[in-house]
């Protein structure tokens, strides 16, 4: 005899539900865009009424809103889990080079709706904040990342690293549409090759500071943070997407 299925509770039970809303959510703005899916179309494509839809969020927008941190949070968590085993920083490039191949095989659903819940957030003001909210989280734990190696070579970040994160992350974007263009001609890990390749030249640069011999390269540095009025820009504040 099977075991009997245990009952949820009314919190379990609230908690599917808003997930499997979710879930459709993505599949539907993934195939249709934000604008091209209706509430009631999510609704049943999760299997539940427009009542249970609104039982839930409060509209679309809500539930984009949620989309945006429940994707965020579970990338990182991803990333976390792959590599807090491994037994050095190289170990941690190669674990990210297999997660970013496994990724690169959903590259057209995961970017697509990357950039739907983007594109729906910059066109509507109230959810221009999380998207921003999202993004800062993103991009400090590439900074927390790129402090721990810069340590781990005895070497000072050569600027912010809030501002050198800033560059990860939106290379990161960009190369992956690069990807999905022309995957015949751009690996799967790509990212993780441009994150290597930026490394060693900033470590390069942080090395050449701490032996005074980059007097000439100093100033390229801080030009790049500079405001296009040529005031200068504080570092120690995250610039917004």
């Amino acid at each position: 005899m099977s075991p009997e299925r245990k009952r949820l509770t009314r919190e379990e039970s609230r908690q599917q539900t808003r997930d499997r809303l979710l879930a459709a959510a993505a599949e539907l703005f993934t195939e249709r865009g934000v604008n091209g899916t209706s509430v009631e179309q999510i609704a049943e494509r999760a299997g539940y009424s427009r009542g249970a839809f609104y039982g839930n969020f409060e509209d679309k927008n809500a539930l984009v809103a949620e989309l945006l941190q429940h994707r965020t949070r579970r990338e990182l968590e991803e990333v976390r889990a792959v590599t807090e085993d491994a037994a050095s920083f190289a170990d941690a490039l190669d674990k990210l080079r297999v997660w970013n191949r496994d990724r690169a095989r959903h590259l057209p659903e995961w970017l697509a709706l990357r950039m739907e819940l983007v594109l729906h957030a910059l066109r509507n003001e109230e959810l221009r904040p999380l998207l921003a909210e999202r993004e800062l989280l993103a991009r400090n734990a590439h900074a927390g990342g790129l402090e721990q190696a810069f340590a781990a070579r005895g070497v000072t970040s050569p600027a912010d690293p809030a501002f050198l994160a800033l560059i990860v992350h939106a290379l990161e974007d960009g190369l992956l549409i690069q990807r999905l263009l022309a995957p015949e001609g751009i690996p799967g890990d790509v990212v993780v090759d441009a994150f290597d390749l930026l490394l060693q030249s900033w470590t390069a640069l942080a090395q050449r500071g701490a032996q005074g011999g980059d007097r000439d390269a100093q100033p390229a540095v801080t030009a790049v943070t500079a405001d296009p009025a040529g005031h200068s820009a504080d570092t120690s504040a995250t610039p917004d997407v």
